[in-house]
C-alpha cells in the first residue's frame, strides 16, 4: 500500500503546481493583498504585522479549499491512503507560501521576526488540516469539478470578505462580524494577529487549536466515508454533511456571538494596528515640557512611539517619511495630561440608575473619560484594587480604551481614618470584601510591613498612606499612628514604590515629609506651610499636590451651584443623566450648608496661597484633582485645575509641567511619558491656540493620541 500512496503523493504534487487555482489562490492572492496592504495602508515595520496574518489566512483558505479538488481525484491508492496523501501534500506546500509570505514582510516591510515559531507552524498546520477538511468533505458531496468548484467559491468568498483577511474585521458592521464567528477563517486571523502582536502562544490560542484540530479529524472522517460512497447515490442526509464539518465553529460562533469576545478581539487587534502607524504633525507649537517652547516644528511618530522632533521651520516631506500628514498650523501640541490623583470608582454626580454606580461600568467609563480629555496617564488612589489591577491590564492590551493606569492603593489609615467612612454604607455581606478592597488598617509595623509586600506582589505603582484628621463639624477622624507610617514608608521605598501621603494641615505635611513622602496630596487647607517646611520640600524634592479642584467643587455643592456642570468639556465627557439628575439635586437646596461653604471658601484661599508660595520656594508641584468627589469628574476636571493654578498666579507653562514632566517623574515613568522627546511613547494632545497664553486652550482638543494611536474620541462612550 506504501508504494501507491507514495505515488499518489508525487503525481499529486507535480498536478498542484500546474494547478491554477491552486497557484492563483493558494499563492497569487495572497501575495498580491501583502502588496496591496503594505502600499494601501502603509504599513511598514509594526504596521504590517497586522496584515501578515490575514495573508497567511488567505494562502491557507485557497490551498485548503482550491487544493481539495486534486487529492479526492482517484488513484491506485486507496480512498484513506490518497484523502491522507493529499492533506500532506497540501501542508507541504502551503509552508513555501507561509514562508515567502514572513521573509518578503520581514526584508520588504521591515516586520519584526515572531518570537514563538511553533506556534506559527503549529497554526498553519491546523488551519492547512482544517480547511482542506473542509474542502474535500465539499468535493465529496458535489462530485462533479463543475459543482465543487461552484461550492468552494460559495464558502471561499464570504470566508475571506467577512473573517477580516481582505478588510480589517473592526471595519465590517457589527453584523458581518457576527457572521464571522461561524467561520474559521476569522479565528485564523485572531490567532495569527495574537502570536505577532501580542506574543501569544499556541496555547493561549487553545479554544481555536482545538476547534481546527476536530474539524480536520472530523472531516477527514466523513470524507473518507463519503467518498468511498463514490459509486453510490448520496442521500440527501449526506449532504448534510457538510454542516457537521463545520459543527465545531457552529458552536464557536454560538458562543462568542453570545460573549461579544471576538468582536472586542477585532476592535483590540486594530487598535494595536493604528498604533504601529506613522504620521507627521506638522508646523505645531511644541510645548515640550523641557525648556521653551518650538514656535514652529514637527513631530513624526511611528510604531506608537514618537520617532523624531523636527525643530526647523521646513518640515520633512511626509511622502518621503512613509507617514501620513496631520496639520498642526495654528495648534499646539503637548504631552498627554497626566492626573496623579484619581478616583475611579467615586461618584462625581448623582444618577438615577444604578449601573452609573457600579465600579464594573463606571471604573472603565472614568478611564475612558480621562482620555478623552486628553489625559492619557492617571494614579489612582485608593480604588478596588482587584478592579483597577484588571481595568489597568484590559488597558494595557488594548482590549478596553482609557487612560494608561498607574495603581496606588488601597489606602493605609487608622481603624477607624479617612477612608474608612464609605464603608458602613455596603451591606454587611459585603462590608469586609470592600474593606480589603480599598483600605488597609495595619495594627502592627510587621503587619504594615507584609502588607506593603503583598501589594508590591500584586503589582502595584506606589503606596498612599493618610494622615488627614479631617476638618471639623462631623469629618473627624482618627490619625495614622506615626510608628506604623514610617514602618510603610520605609517598606515603600526598600520595594521602590513611591509614597502618596494624604495631608490636611502643616503638621501632617511636616510628618509626611519627615517620613520620606514622594509627594504630599492636598498639601494643607487649614494652615500656611512654614517657609522652612516648603524649603524643606524643595531640597528633598518632595512633590505637592494641592488638588484645588475639589476644594472648590465642596464650596459650590454646599452652596447649590451648578457652575461646574457647565462646562464645554463636562458635557460632553460626562454621562448626561449623571449631569441632568445632579442639577436638579443641587437646585433642590438639599445640599444648602452655609458653614460649609465658608469652611471651604476659606480652604480655597489657603490652598492657594500655598501653591503660589511653594512654586516660588522651588518645591517639585505635580497636578491631581481628586477626581470622582462630588462635581469633580474625571478628565474635564484636570484642565480645570489648571486653570485654578493660572488663577492663583501660577505661569501657564509652570502649570504644564505639573501636569506632564513633573507628573511623570513622580510616576517613575520620565523614561516613557510626560515629554516629547525622541523615543518616549507618543502620549500627545494637540489643541487650538496656545495655552501658554491662555490656559483654557487646553479644552479645545483636536487631537489627542496614545502610543501612537489616534484616538476616536467619539466613540470612547458608545452608544450612550
Amino acid at each position: 500500500m506504501e508504494r501507491p500512496i507514495l505515488a499518489f503523493f508525487k503525481s499529486y504534487s507535480r498536478l498542484t503546481l500546474r494547478n491554477s487555482p491552486i497557484l492563483i489562490f493558494g499563492y497569487l492572492v495572497p501575495f498580491a493583498f501583502l502588496f496591496a496592504f503594505a502600499e494601501l495602508f502603509r504599513a511598514t515595520g509594526g504596521g504590517i504585522v497586522y496584515f501578515a496574518g490575514p495573508v497567511l489566512t488567505i494562502g491557507i483558505v485557497g490551498d485548503g479549499l482550491w487544493g481539495a479538488i486534486g487529492a479526492a481525484e482517484g488513484g491506485e491508492a486507496g480512498v484513506a491512503g490518497r484523502l491522507a496523501a493529499g492533506m500532506v501534500s497540501g501542508w507541504l506546500l502551503c509552508l513555501p507560501m507561509a514562508a515567502g509570505t514572513l521573509a518578503l514582510a520581514h526584508g520588504w516591510y521591515g516586520m519584526a521576526p515572531p518570537r514563538d515559531w511553533f506556534s506559527v507552524l503549529a497554526m498553519v498546520t491546523l488551519g492547512v488540516s482544517a480547511i482542506r477538511a473542509i474542502g474535500l468533505v465539499l468535493a465529496a458531496v458535489t462530485r462533479r469539478l463543475v459543482g465543487t468548484g461552484i461550492a468552494i467559491l460559495a464558502l471561499y468568498l464570504p470566508m475571506l470578505l467577512l473573517s477580516g483577511a481582505t478588510l480589517p474585521a473592526a471595519l465590517l458592521p457589527k453584523w458581518a462580524q457576527t457572521a464571522a464567528e461561524f467561520m474559521p477563517a476569522a479565528y485564523l486571523v485572531n490567532g495569527f494577529q495574537g502570536i505577532f502582536f501580542l506574543d501569544r502562544t499556541l496555547w493561549d490560542n487553545r479554544d481555536t487549536a482545538a476547534a481546527l484540530l476536530l474539524t480536520a479529524v472530523v472531516g477527514m472522517f466523513l470524507a473518507v466515508r463519503l467518498f468511498r460512497r463514490q459509486e453510490e447515490s448520496l442521500a440527501p442526509r449526506h449532504k448534510a454533511w457538510v454542516l457537521a464539518v463545520l459543527a465545531p465553529f457552529v458552536a464557536m460562533g454560538c458562543w462568542q456571538s453570545g460573549t461579544g469576545e471576538h468582536i472586542a478581539q477585532n476592535r483590540t487587534m486594530f487598535r494595536h494596528w493604528e498604533r504601529s502607524g506613522a504620521f507627521l504633525i506638522r508646523h505645531a507649537r511644541i510645548f515640550t515640557g523641557e525648556g521653551a517652547a518650538i514656535e514652529n516644528g514637527s513631530v513624526l511618530v511611528r510604531d506608537g512611539k514618537i520617532a523624531e522632533v523636527y525643530r526647523a521651520p521646513a518640515a520633512p516631506d511626509p511622502e518621503a517619511l512613509h507617514a501620513e500628514l496631520v496639520e498642526g498650523a495654528g495648534k499646539t501640541l503637548l504631552p498627554g495630561l497626566i492626573d496623579v490623583h484619581v478616583h475611579l470608582g467615586g461618584a462625581p454626580g448623582l444618577s438615577g440608575s444604578s449601573a452609573d454606580y457600579d465600579p464594573a461600568n463606571s471604573m472603565p467609563r472614568a478611564a475612558a473619560a480621562l482620555l478623552y480629555s486628553g489625559v492619557t496617564s492617571a494614579r489612582s488612589v485608593g480604588d478596588d484594587l482587584d478592579r483597577t489591577l484588571t481595568l489597568r491590564r484590559r488597558i494595557d492590551e488594548a482590549a478596553t480604551p482609557g487612560a494608561r493606569l498607574f495603581v496606588c492603593g488601597p489606602m493605609f489609615t487608622a481603624a477607624n481614618g479617612h477612608g474608612t467612612e464609605f464603608t458602613p454604607y455596603v451591606p454587611d455581606a459585603m462590608r469586609g470584601p470592600a474593606k480589603a478592597q480599598l483600605v488597609r488598617t495595619a495594627k502592627t509595623a510587621g503587619e504594615a510591613r507584609a502588607q506593603v509586600r503583598e501589594l508590591k506582589r500584586r503589582g502595584v505603582n506606589g503606596i498612599t498612606a493618610i494622615l488627614e484628621a479631617g476638618w471639623g463639624q462631623g469629618t473627624l477622624y482618627d490619625r495614622l499612628d506615626l510608628f506604623l507610617i514610617r514602618a510603610i514608608a520605609e517598606e515603600a521605598h526598600a520595594r521602590n514604590l513611591p509614597l502618596a501621603v494624604h495631608t490636611g494641615d502643616a503638621r501632617d505635611v511636616f510628618d509626611a515629609v519627615d517620613i520620606g513622602a514622594a509627594s504630599v496630596e492636598q498639601g494643607s487647607w487649614r494652615d500656611e506651610l512654614p517657609d522652612s517646611l516648603l524649603e524643606r520640600m524643595a531640597r528633598e524634592r518632595v512633590g505637592l499636590d494641592p488638588t484645588l479642584s475639589v476644594v472648590e467643587a465642596y464650596a459650590q455643592y454646599f452652596a447649590g451651584q451648578t457652575d461646574a456642570l457647565s462646562g464645554s468639556l463636562v458635557q460632553q465627557a460626562a454621562p448626561a443623566g449623571v449631569l441632568k439628575a445632579t442639577r436638579e439635586f443641587l437646585a433642590s437646596g438639599k445640599s444648602a450648608d452655609p458653614a460649609r461653604v465658608e469652611a471651604f471658601t476659606h480652604s480655597m484661599e489657603v490652598a492657594r496661597a500655598n501653591l503660589l508660595r511653594a512654586w516660588q520656594a522651588g518645591v517639585p508641584l505635580v497636578m491631581g484633582t481628586d477626581a470622582g468627589n462630588p462635581l469633580v469628574f474625571p478628565g474635564p476636571s484636570l484642565h480645570h485645575e489648571l486653570r485654578l493654578w493660572v488663577q492663583a498666579g501660577i505661569p501657564p507653562a509652570v502649570a504644564l509641567e505639573a501636569a506632564t514632566v513633573n507628573a511623570a517623574k513622580l510616576l517613575n515613568a520620565s523614561g516613557r511619558i510626560g515629554a516629547i522627546r525622541k523615543g518616549l511613547d507618543a502620549n500627545l494632545l494637540l489643541v487650538d491656540g496656545n495655552p501658554l497664553e491662555d490656559i483654557s486652550a487646553t479644552e479645545r482638543i483636536s487631537l489627542v493620541v496614545l502610543e501612537g494611536e489616534r484616538i476616536h474620541r467619539a466613540e470612547l462612550f458608545g452608544r450612550e
